[in-house]
């Protein structure tokens, strides 16, 4: 073959690969619009990210506060139940001590009364014993009443006083109109009063005048 067919075949080969040869697709090329777009998506989920990573240790923040307060406030209510249940427990003590202080103080009170009652029935198991007539018999039961009397003294009971007619004192259950009497004047004592101190263990019963 001459020089000339050769280069005619090398000529038409080059120009079969070239036909032949596929075309490789180009990558397309963003447009700086697009990839600015992008940028500023990406920067924004960044930005929310971080606020919203910023809320959440806020909000672990708040909660562990919430939790330390609520720790806080259990103790104190606790205390709190601790010393009520100790004061009840000492107001118990002290109403149990009272009702003993009180039935003691009553005890106490009988006892008194009765030890300067008990010569007055002395008296009269003694007026009994020995009986008598007349005289005898009057005189025992004065001294008997005497001891009485001087039984209350020693226990700070006085009679009431009944002249002129008090209704803090007396009780009237008659009414009469006499001339000898003044207004309001007691005429006649039924049943002696007597008190103690300020107090009246029993108002005297009377009859009233004008």
């Amino acid at each position: 073959m001459t020089e000339r067919g050769r280069r005619h075949e090398r000529r038409i080969g080059k120009e079969e690969r070239s036909n032949g040869a596929e075309e490789l697709p180009k990558e397309p090329t963003a447009a700086p619009e697009e990839k600015s777009r992008k940028e500023e998506k990406k920067e924004a989920s960044k930005k929310e990210y971080a606020r919203l990573h910023k809320e959440a240790e806020s909000l672990q923040r708040e909660l562990e506060k919430s939790r330390k307060e609520l720790e806080e406030l259990k103790e104190q209510a606790a205390a709190q139940n601790d010393r009520y249940l100790r004061m009840m427990a000492e107001y118990d003590n002290f109403r149990k001590r009272a009702a003993n202080e009180k039935d003691g103080i009553y005890s106490n009170a009988c006892a008194d009364v009765l030890k300067e009652i008990l010569p007055v029935i002395d008296a009269l198991e003694m007026a009994v014993k020995f009986g008598g007539e007349g005289e005898q018999i009057l005189k025992g039961v004065e001294m008997t009443i005497a001891k009485f009397k001087e039984a209350l003294d020693k226990l700070g009971v006085t009679e009431i006083e009944a002249k002129t007619f008090d209704p803090n004192f007396h009780n009237a259950v008659m009414h009469v109109e006499d001339e000898n009497f003044k207004e309001n004047e007691i005429a006649e004592v039924f049943q002696k009063g007597y008190k103690k101190g300020d107090k009246i263990i029993r108002y005297a019963m009377v009859k009233v005048a004008n």
